[in-house]
């Protein structure tokens, strides 16, 4: 998996414990997403998410990743191959800074983000977003993601 595919418009590279300042400072920012996903944001909380892995996987399948436009970080991504299924690959999280947001930024990282995921072979993107979230929800659906499931999260899928 090259990183530097991800995008063909941001520079992208793993992100670690020395961008926890930049990550947390945009993550802040979304007060939105956080009044659907508690508890805010913590420097603390974005060291755990980087090691976190779901069950049967490993951190080759990890990538916690920063979209870069020029210095600025404009986007992070959270992603795992391989998970629920070989052909999956899941988003755990993906936040634009607000500077970015309404400008189809996000939109532009998804769909690049799949071309380069269906070109390795992958068949489907999955992820979950809070209930209740209107502003998530709306972004996935535009992105062609479809409810395939709902638990304690809504569970989107799209094939690539």
């Amino acid at each position: 998996m090259e990183i530097s595919e991800f995008s063909k418009t941001y520079q992208v590279r793993r992100l670690g414990r020395d961008d926890v300042d930049a990550i947390y400072e945009l993550c802040r920012e979304n007060r939105i997403f956080y009044r659907y996903h508690e508890p805010f944001v913590t420097k603390e909380s974005i060291l755990d998410d980087m090691e976190a892995l779901p069950p049967g996987k490993s951190r080759e399948d990890k990538y916690y990743v920063g979209f870069f436009d020029g210095g600025s970080l404009a986007a992070i991504m959270d992603l795992i191959l391989g998970y629920p299924e070989k052909s999956i690959a899941f988003i755990g999280l993906f936040m634009t800074d607000v500077r970015y947001q309404h400008r189809g930024v996000g939109s532009q990282i998804v769909s690049g983000l799949a071309a380069y995921l269906s070109s390795c072979g992958c068949e489907k993107i999955r992820l979950g977003v809070d209930k209740g979230n209107p502003q998530s929800h709306a972004f996935w659906t535009k992105n062609r993601f479809q409810t395939i499931g709902e638990a304690r999260y809504i569970v989107m899928e799209r094939e690539i």
